[in-house]
């Protein structure tokens, strides 16, 4: 379509498809879907519309700011959604299957066991704020390059929110909670016999003191959806930003890697997720990096400029 970039098919294209998964197999467990349908018809029409609009008014800054942006502003709701979506297909959620791969794999439970190991507050503060940086990757990496170069920030908003819909569309059909759900009781689960006792679930003291802790407590108890934990978003996000550090932002590459590296292992000992949805946020960035690179060459790029 004339004025569509890379970004605009890989949003529209998720919202459309989106749309029809709800349409064919909408059961009981999605009782208000018709209006889901609607709702995504109306999205598609509006970001239609706005593409179009910027498009004939260049020189707006408002429409500017959110013709480049807008494709963050919907990734929250994106996210809540696969939790209203994930028991189309599945009754209950898929852990028990995620708690056996992790037995078989590592032996034990990672996700129960490494924090137990080192309960120092020093420790989890630590990897806690690695856990928070997430968001600062994010956020952090979009606006320097926004600052910095158009062109850049095209291809990073666009690759990043190509791999989101693809962690998006997973969590629609794998549902699965996280061992912090799962082991303090919010959701209804039994853990295989392979799995630790839930006694185990407590977290040390220390532990729980820290500022970090806390904090993150509040972002998950507010903002958290269940079934959103395989492949890890976190870490599959975290790695493309850093990739796009060493591409554009060299002089805080290294830091990046340290941080992205740290989050992985967070994800982890933080008790988010299990230790196979880190290997699967691995394989997501492995796989679907190289792809919306490839996409967004093929789909052609916004006129060069810097802001």
């Amino acid at each position: 379509m004339k004025h569509y970039r890379f970004i605009d098919y890989a949003t529209q294209g998720y919202i459309a498809l989106v749309a029809v998964i709800i349409l064919v197999l909408h059961n009981a467990t999605v009782p208000n879907w018709a209006w889901l349908v609607v709702a995504h018809g109306v999205t598609l029409f509006l970001v239609h519309g706005l593409i179009q609009l910027a498009s004939d008014r260049p020189q707006n800054r408002v429409l500017d700011l959110l013709r480049s942006f807008y494709p963050v502003l919907l990734y929250t709701g994106f996210y809540r959604e696969t939790g209203i979506l994930s028991q189309m297909l599945h009754e209950g959620h898929l852990d028990g299957v995620f708690i056996k791969l992790d037995q078989i794999l590592f032996g034990g439970q990672p996700s129960l066991e490494l924090i137990r190991m080192f309960p120092s507050v020093w420790i989890s503060e630590v990897f806690y704020f690695a856990y928070f940086s997430y968001y600062l990757m994010i956020v952090g990496a979009g606006v320097a390059l926004f600052l910095r170069d158009r062109t850049q920030f095209a291809h990073y908003v666009s690759v990043v929110s190509f791999v989101f819909y693809g962690c998006y569309l997973t969590y629609i059909f794998l549902p699965v909670i996280g061992p912090r759900i799962i082991y303090s009781g919010i959701a209804p689960f039994t853990p295989p016999p392979e799995a630790l006792p839930v006694e185990a679930w407590v977290f040390p003291e220390a532990v729980q003191a820290g500022l970090m802790y806390q904090l993150m407590g509040f972002i998950y108890h507010y903002f958290e959806t269940e079934g959103a934990a395989f492949p890890s978003s976190h870490v599959a996000i975290a790695l493309v930003t850093t990739y796009f550090s060493f591409r554009y932002l060299p002089r805080i590459r290294w830091l990046h890697l340290v941080m992205a590296i740290l989050l992985c292992i967070s994800t982890v000992y933080c008790r988010y997720h299990y230790a196979v949805d880190v290997l699967a946020g691995v394989a997501t960035a492995a796989l679907l990096l190289p792809l919306g690179n490839w996409c967004y060459r093929r789909f052609g790029e916004p006129q060069t400029g810097r802001s």
